[in-house]
């Protein structure tokens, strides 16, 4: 009911505005006046400056958003793939910026060096092939560059070489809302799973006649020895999902009966990550808020997250990751139970 009061009262304003300048533009028709054609030299000057001065405060304010949300960044990567796509960013923001930063002020200062002045008289160019040549080459072949780096950086992401180890195979399970993690096992080889197989404890529908099955870990955190690479396989149960790892840069969309997969390296542990100084930055931001709040101390964990609006509690789902050694994750799998055991 609140939205509906707010967009009502944003059409009755929109309708007011609109009726006041009605208003003006009927009370200047009596008075004789016509204000299409009413404007002098002060109003150009007026309006010249007044476009300076936005010009002025955007670039400001520009600066000002960079410098405010820099701290809300991302920390470093901590994926192989993951230096590449942040050069990637930082490349065309780099070249977004620059051209933002030439081309507002001077489309904003031309209005304010050639406003109409009495006297002054516009030079009317019916064409010109050079610049013609220069304003659609340049920026083509600037945008073929970025493409083509794209598309690159992009295929060598998502087709890793084979040549290297064999990656550690990992399925994650989504569903409302919740995500559950099954390693592949001592034969790296995920048992068959279907949904129309979930049943009591066998949550993920899991085949347990499958030979494969039978080594198969089921569990609610995972777990990833650093410098390994892992070949993550997406399943859902119900809508889609988007399994998110913004620190590793991975996303890939969790789609009912279509599975997918992603395959990266960890490069640095959880333990590593703590220590950065970004990192160390952000979380005392956010105990202070917390501090306020009332709430627990927060300590920097990796997240996989939904990126994807799937219901009600869409903003809940989330699964705690955790990048150790290998003997640290070694001893780890040693405590999880394999799926024959769970379903006995």
């Amino acid at each position: 009911m609140e939205t509906v009061l707010k967009i009502v009262i944003g059409i009755l304003g929109v309708v007011a505005v609109w009726q006041a300048i009605r208003v003006f533009e009927i009370s200047a028709k009596i008075k004789g006046s016509d204000t299409d054609q009413d404007v002098n030299d002060k109003d150009n000057k007026t309006q010249g400056f007044l476009l300076a001065l936005f010009v002025v405060g955007l670039i400001g304010s520009f600066f000002w958003m960079v410098s405010a949300y820099a701290p809300m960044e991302l920390p470093k990567s901590a994926s192989v793939h993951g230096e590449d796509i942040d050069n990637l960013w930082d490349i065309s923001m780099g070249l977004i910026i620059i051209v933002f930063l030439i081309t507002q002020p001077l489309l904003f200062g031309f209005g304010y060096w050639f406003r109409g002045k009495k006297g002054r008289k516009a030079v009317f160019l019916e064409h010109d092939n050079k610049l013609e040549f220069i304003w659609t080459v340049v920026p083509a072949l600037v945008l073929a560059v970025l493409i083509i780096y794209g598309l690159t950086t992009w295929s060598e992401v998502m087709n890793p070489s084979k040549d290297g180890e064999e990656p550690m195979v990992v399925e994650i399970y989504s569903k409302q809302f919740g995500w559950t993690a099954r390693y592949a096992g001592a034969d790296n080889t995920l048992g068959y799973a279907n949904v129309q197989k979930i049943e009591g404890a066998n949550v993920l529908g899991v085949d347990s006649t499958d030979k494969f099955s039978a080594d198969d870990v089921v569990v609610t955190e995972l777990h990833l020895p650093v410098g390994k690479p892992v070949l993550l396989k997406f399943r859902s149960q119900d809508v889609i999902h988007s399994a998110y790892l913004p620190h590793f840069r991975v996303q890939m969309n969790c789609v009912p009966g279509t599975p997918t997969h992603f395959q990266f390296v960890p490069s640095v542990t959880t333990a590593d990550m703590r220590l950065d100084e970004h990192v160390i930055t952000k979380t005392n931001n956010i105990n202070e808020i917390r501090k306020a709040k009332g709430d627990d101390p927060y300590e920097f964990d990796y997240l996989l997250l939904c990126n994807k609006i799937c219901g009600s509690a869409h903003y809940n789902m989330q699964l705690k990751v955790v990048v150790e050694t290998q003997e640290e994750y070694d001893n780890w799998m040693k405590d999880q139970r394999a799926f024959a055991t769970l379903t006995k």
